[in-house]
């Protein structure tokens, strides 16, 4: 199984690359992801949405390994926990495919996106930033992996 994070949005403040970095290198070989940044449509005063989240859906489903099984992070995804987290993680890895994670631009992701996508989880009820909900996501993959492998971090 290879894990890609499939992310609108490139040249990230060094917060985001440390904090992603920081949990990234704590993860075991085999649940280290690759990070595949995108470019975010160029936005303007009275932009299209729709129009700027089907750019981005483009290089999104370009960039999707072609039989990965492919999670869309999405606000009206399934609400999900840590632990329920932890028990997708263990179910990905039966899988016997690749496991691809979308993270949307700062409009979402195009319905394009969400039809493609196997599964859809919501991190929080909250509206989060598109570049933190990198930092969130890594950390909660950590903390799903040391969950399911005895590890003390999440107590």
């Amino acid at each position: 199984m290879k894990l890609s994070i499939i992310a609108v949005g490139t040249k990230m403040p060094a917060w985001v690359q440390q904090g992603f970095g920081e949990y990234e290198k704590r993860l075991p070989r085999e649940w280290k992801p690759q990070l595949k940044e995108l470019a975010v449509a160029k936005r303007g005063n009275n932009a299209n949405v729709e129009k700027l989240k089907n750019q981005e859906a483009e290089q999104i489903l370009a960039a999707l390994p072609r039989s990965a099984h492919v999670v869309a992070l999405d606000v009206l995804g399934k609400k999900t926990d840590t632990q329920a987290l932890a028990k997708n993680m263990l179910n990905w890895q039966q899988l016997g495919q690749d496991i691809a994670i979308v993270i949307g631009g700062p409009d979402g992701l195009a319905e394009r996106c969400l039809q493609r996508a196997n599964q859809k989880l919501s991190l929080s009820d909250l509206t989060l930033p598109h570049p933190l909900v990198r930092i969130v996501l890594i950390e909660q993959l950590y903390r799903g992996w040391t969950i399911n492998n005895g590890h003390p971090y999440h107590k």
